[in-house]
């Protein structure tokens, strides 16, 4: 029952209608007994410093923040943890002490994901199509994790140089165009192919990825951060090469976790979370 104490915990995006995080964080917290709410915040672009304020107003224990406001909202917090810095984007949001602090939760949560699926990326070759803000948050977890070498690949090649490039200090990551042959190369002793684009998704999931399959060891893992359909053109074709994978479920559950540990200090029941969200889907 929603009472004059219950906490507030709110989903910050645009829009947010699609989004499972309400259901999979309402059903943890449900289980944990904690009275708090999580509930979904649509928020125009042009409104998220309002919305920030609205938080500090009302009193919200947090809040997850998703796309398109993951990179804006840093200018309205108080301050931010320094991973979310080097990442450069936000998704959880803390309220301590009257101050609002940010952290970024997606790193954390997709190595916790692989290692859900028994992947370790220790000395391990990746390449990573795509490079928003998913990609980052994913590189910064695999250079965290020691990974060997990381290769992102985009439709521009400039925009990949650019995005490795923002990794200076991390010497053995580089930067493609998808119909490049260093792109093609880096298939051949690769061990974690990783989805960030949309490609897969309800809308668009008749498109494919420019993966070189015939090139792909059978031994690489293949990761995909959509999950919804839970089989995307991308992991069919990865299981028919013979190769194991994960949607974006674990990666999902395992970063809003996290942010559930954040605001209340407890761990939740992530089994609750796994079967609210295929229930969903």
């Amino acid at each position: 029952m929603i009472s004059a104490t219950t906490k507030l915990i709110g989903l910050i995006g645009w829009p947010v209608e699609h989004s499972l995080s309400p259901a999979m964080q309402n059903a943890a917290l449900g289980d944990s007994g904690f009275n708090c709410v999580y509930v979904p915040l649509p928020v125009d672009p042009d409104k998220l410093g309002d919305a920030v304020a609205g938080l500090r107003a009302f009193n919200f224990l947090g809040a997850n923040v998703t796309v398109p406001h993951k990179e804006k909202v840093m200018r309205y917090l108080d301050e931010i943890h320094p991973d979310a810095r080097r990442i450069g984007a936000v998704n959880t949001i803390v309220a301590k002490e009257g101050r609002l602090v940010g952290y970024n939760t997606d790193a954390g949560g997709f190595t916790a994901a692989l290692l859900r699926h028994h992947f370790d990326p220790l000395d391990k070759n990746a390449i990573i199509f795509g490079a928003g803000g998913a990609a980052r948050a994913i590189v910064h977890s695999l250079i965290a994790g020691k990974c060997a070498g990381i290769t992102i690949g985009t439709r521009s090649g400039d925009k990949a140089e650019k995005f490795a490039a923002d990794f200076g200090e991390f010497t053995a990551i580089r930067g493609y165009s998808w119909d490049s042959p260093e792109f093609r190369r880096a298939h051949w002793d690769v061990d974690l192919l990783v989805n960030t684009t949309p490609v897969g998704m309800d809308g668009i999931k008749d498109k494919s990825l420019p993966v070189y399959w015939t090139d792909v060891p059978l031994t690489t893992f293949a990761a995909d951060t959509v999950y919804n359909p839970p089989l995307t053109a991308f992991l069919r074709q990865a299981r028919l090469r013979g190769c194991r994978g994960m949607n974006g479920l674990a990666m999902l559950v395992e970063q809003g976790a996290l942010s559930f540990e954040l605001w209340l200090g407890e761990t939740p029941h992530r089994e609750i979370m796994y079967e609210t969200l295929v229930q969903k889907i």
